[in-house]
């Protein structure tokens, strides 16, 4: 293990690891969620120095939560929205004070389910300011807001199979992938339960769609990864063919995060336990367009892809990977989490 990765080990899989981002503050808190206990957890951390210098992460608060954590998502400094494998969504707030807690502030539960009744796991969760979007392997979507208990729209049959991700293209505008690798858009602004537009994560290989990340200043430009390892690239504005498509990890991609302020940075993991850095050198098949600001594959096939591992490959699942400045934090299916510091952006 590189010097740079320092691993703590905490008795519980970790499936989903969240910075707590503030303005203008040091940033060094930060949220992860659990799976496959009993009562899973959601801990609130924090990384204190200690008199020789090494940073190590503190327990400030933990919170039981029914199901596996599927996703968080933080809707502002403090409240963030948490889903569930038994089909509920949970906003909860981060009391931060001199004994920092978890407070619920509104339960949509339940919200996936089968015709048979069973709680469908809800898959992935997106959200634009307030406004949330929810998907399961019910097929269902869900489109919630902060201030209402009531769902404000269902779209029941969204999907004839399990809906595994899903992204805020902007306000009125959402993005699904799903079991069988199809990319669905939807315009909220129409009361029609049908997708705008539909095409295929791969015209190749049949593989599901597992994650989604959008470009931050530009959320025309997509990243999917697939069932298959493979990464995707589109740029929304023009058409729905892949603009750079490759194999990538050996498995399952778990997880996709641009930088969010160094965007010519991707970062991927895998359940394979490989953690990549993927960056905008002159060789890389993934590249950023110096013209466009923009990921796009300008480079043939023959080139060489440029990418870094953060880390020696695990032996379980990498689950879930968030950056901020130089430091990654991800979480692994070993019962451990790691801190990644100095990452060269």
């Amino acid at each position: 293990m590189s010097e740079n990765v320092q691993g703590t080990f905490i008795s519980q899989k970790i499936s989903k690891i969240r910075w707590k981002r503030e303005d203008f503050a040091e940033r060094n808190s930060f949220l992860t969620g659990s799976w496959d206990d009993a009562v899973n957890k959601i801990t609130y951390w924090t990384l204190k120095t200690n008199d020789d210098g090494e940073t190590y992460p503190t327990t400030m608060a933990e919170y039981s939560f029914l199901g596996d954590v599927t996703e968080m998502k933080f809707i502002n400094s403090n409240f963030f929205v948490a889903s569930s494998s038994l089909g509920s969504v949970r906003l909860l707030q981060i009391q931060d004070n001199a004994s920092p807690q978890f407070k619920e502030h509104m339960a949509w539960e339940f919200i996936h389910s089968f015709k048979t009744s069973d709680h469908a796991p809800c898959t992935a969760l997106s959200n634009f300011e307030q406004d949330i979007v929810s998907v399961g392997e019910d097929g269902r979507i869900n489109l919630l807001t902060t201030s209402q208990k009531k769902p404000v729209r269902v779209i029941e049959t969204a999907d004839s199979c399990s809906i595994y991700c899903v992204d805020f293209l902007r306000h009125s505008e959402i993005l699904t992938g799903n079991l069988r690798g199809h990319m669905k858009v939807w315009d909220l602004r129409n009361d029609q339960d049908s997708p705008a537009t539909t095409f295929m994560l791969s015209e190749q290989t049949k593989t599901e769609a597992m994650s989604i990340a959008h470009h931050p200043t530009q959320r025309h430009i997509i990243v999917a990864g697939g069932g298959d390892g493979s990464l995707t690239v589109w740029d929304l504005r023009h058409h729905t063919y892949p603009v750079s498509q490759l194999n990538a990890h050996a498995k399952t991609v778990s997880e996709i995060m641009f930088h969010p302020d160094r965007p010519e940075n991707l970062f991927t993991c895998s359940t394979s336990g490989e953690l990549w850095h993927w960056n905008n050198a002159q060789n890389s098949k993934l590249r950023l367009d110096s013209t466009d600001t923009h990921w796009l594959n300008t480079i043939g096939t023959n080139s060489n892809v440029n990418v870094t591992s953060l880390c020696c490959v695990m032996h379980k699942p990498i689950n879930s990977i968030d950056i901020d400045k130089t430091t990654l934090l991800f979480g692994c299916d070993n019962e451990a989490m790691y801190i990644v510091k100095n990452v060269a952006i």
